[in-house]
């Protein structure tokens, strides 16, 4: 395993670009501090680990890696899966013609259909977790999953991910999940998401 130190990745759009409907407050938070935290304690296990010199030391800091590892990982994701609005000069929440577009609409009928079914499954999560549209890596079909804690998607290629942490929503939208997953489609990055289903479909990366 490799002891290189991971850092936090810079986001792409300023902490007040994804308002009105994730606040400054929120991504400032989330980002620097929630994101900051797991990739602190990752570098820490993971230096830790490099100093293992049995199996029982090794097996005990797993947890560590699984959990801060997939925090870094799922975050890192998040953060490029989101776009300002149009309101705010950008393209978030904009499905544009294409094979995205031709795929959701062939499995879930409509982005209407993805975003009801997607919606429920992940507010259906049992604590915290994330929901996710992902790529069976199989059929090459879509495939709504969700994960708990900080798991990272496995099954499938992650296409769009949803944190469902508390640290993601509460502070606006306080106990109504509900209402944090109907807007974080105002500012989800469909062009970004469409990179990442042609890159495992086809092998090609617009």
């Amino acid at each position: 395993m490799s002891s290189g130190i991971h850092t936090l990745p810079d986001l792409p759009y300023a902490y007040d670009g994804l308002e009105p409907y994730i606040s400054h407050q929120i991504m400032e938070l989330h980002h620097k501090k929630h994101h900051q935290a797991y990739v602190n304690a990752l570098n820490i296990a993971e230096q830790a680990y490099t100093k293992t010199s049995t199996a029982k030391e090794r097996i005990a800091l797993q947890a560590a890696l699984k959990f801060n590892g997939g925090g870094h990982i799922n975050h890192s994701l998040f953060w490029k899966n989101l776009a300002p609005s149009p309101a705010k000069n950008g393209h978030g929440g904009v499905l544009k013609p294409g094979p995205l577009k031709d795929a959701i609409d062939q499995r879930f009928g409509s982005l209407e259909n993805l975003k009801r079914d997607f919606n429920a499954a992940t507010i259906g999560i049992q604590g915290s977790g994330w929901g996710w549209l992902g790529v069976n890596p199989v059929t090459k079909t879509l495939d709504i999953v969700t994960t708990a804690n900080q798991d990272p998607l496995l099954s499938h290629v992650p296409i769009i991910g949803v944190d469902i942490w508390e640290h993601a929503f509460y502070l606006q939208y306080l106990n109504v999940k509900a209402d944090y997953l109907n807007a974080i489609w105002n500012v989800i990055d469909f062009q970004e998401a469409e990179k990442r289903y042609l890159e495992v479909t086809t092998g090609s990366r617009l």
